[in-house]
């Protein structure tokens, strides 16, 4: 390459690894580059890695995010900031088997990956695998079951988005707005459950656990199930707020079942916005965003900032979840 631009290879190298500015004429530098595009030129990255101590790639662990649609814009948020920054993702989905993360940990760690992202599918507490001390780690929604002073993570703000949903409710004029959960002890059940209850003290409505209706699963027969117990009473609700969206979905049914008019009767608020499943719903569903793919750029974006740093302050982010509204939601209606 060298001949082939008239320069000697301190120039060329230089040039080719990005340390021409000051040092080569512009002229002569883009000589050089023109010459590594004809001949086809592409830099040895591990020779770089070993010049400079990084390999420019993210390892990401993740338990079911690749195999699950639903939490699959946390990858492109990923993978789009780290490509924005010159680095590369590498992924290691295990489908939910913890016996294969500690492998993956270790399989990361031997392609010397600058930085490692464990992501959850949903926002829950995790028992970490062991990783290498100094390399740096952050949890993608989720955190640690155990307080690690040393590990960044990135959650949504689930008690800021219910109480978005269920504040858009009583400004539509609801009073009495049942909300249909989940069993399962996870931060978001805890986190929503709480912020329902908050706002309607707040805003004087008072707290009815009857009006609380939990389901086994956060799925749509789970949904159907506990819609149904709550607007089957004489003292139906006249609002529903819903776990997630396939929940609402289930709700949906329920409401048809006992010849209920959806936002006429009863109006529905879901929560996650669903891909297939909120915009789909007829009529559609109003419910809280998810920020998926910026929790996954976050995660890259601290990542990159903590490879080579000497930081040792860890940073705990929850991000904001907004209310995507839609037609499921009306003043209370007739047999209010």
């Amino acid at each position: 390459m060298a001949a082939r631009a008239g320069v000697s290879v301190s120039t060329v190298s230089l040039v080719i690894n990005g340390r021409d500015s000051g040092r080569v004429k512009p002229a002569i530098g883009e000589r050089v580059r023109r010459a590594a595009e004809e001949l086809g030129y592409t830099p040895n990255l591990l020779a770089r890695s070993l010049r400079t101590n990084q390999t420019h790639t993210i390892g990401l662990l993740s338990d079911m995010v690749a195999s699950t649609p639903f939490a699959g814009r946390m990858l492109a948020g990923a993978q789009e900031a780290a490509w924005e920054a010159g680095c590369l993702l590498l992924l290691i989905d295990t489908g939910g088997n913890v016996e294969m993360e500690q492998s993956a940990v270790q399989a990361l760690a031997q392609r010397n990956v600058d930085a490692l992202i464990y992501a959850s599918m949903y926002h829950r507490k995790i028992n970490l695998p062991e990783f290498p001390e100094g390399l740096p780690f952050v949890v993608l929604d989720g955190r640690p079951s155990v307080d690690l002073p040393t590990v960044d993570w990135v959650v949504p703000d689930e008690e800021g988005g219910a109480r978005a949903a269920v504040e858009f409710l009583i400004r539509a004029g609801h009073t009495r707005i049942g909300f249909c959960t989940v069993v399962e002890d996870i931060p978001a059940a805890s986190e929503r459950l709480a912020a329902y209850r908050s706002a309607l003290l707040e805003h004087g409505l008072g707290y009815d656990p009857g009006l609380v209706a939990r389901g086994a699963t956060g799925d749509a027969h789970s949904g159907l199930r506990t819609a149904r117990e709550l607007l089957d009473r004489p003292d139906r609700p006249t609002a529903l707020f819903c776990y997630n969206d396939r929940v609402a979905m289930g709700a949906y049914r329920a409401a048809r079942h006992l010849g209920l008019s959806i936002p006429g009767d009863v109006s529905i608020v879901g929560f996650d916005n669903q891909e297939n499943i909120a915009d789909a719903l007829e009529p559609t569903l109003t419910t809280v965003a998810l920020p998926h793919y910026e929790m996954g750029a976050w995660a890259a974006r601290r990542t990159l900032a903590l490879s080579g740093s000497t930081t040792t302050e860890s940073e705990h982010k929850r991000m904001p979840c907004h209310l995507v509204v839609r037609e499921s939601v009306a003043p209370p209606g007739r047999n209010s």
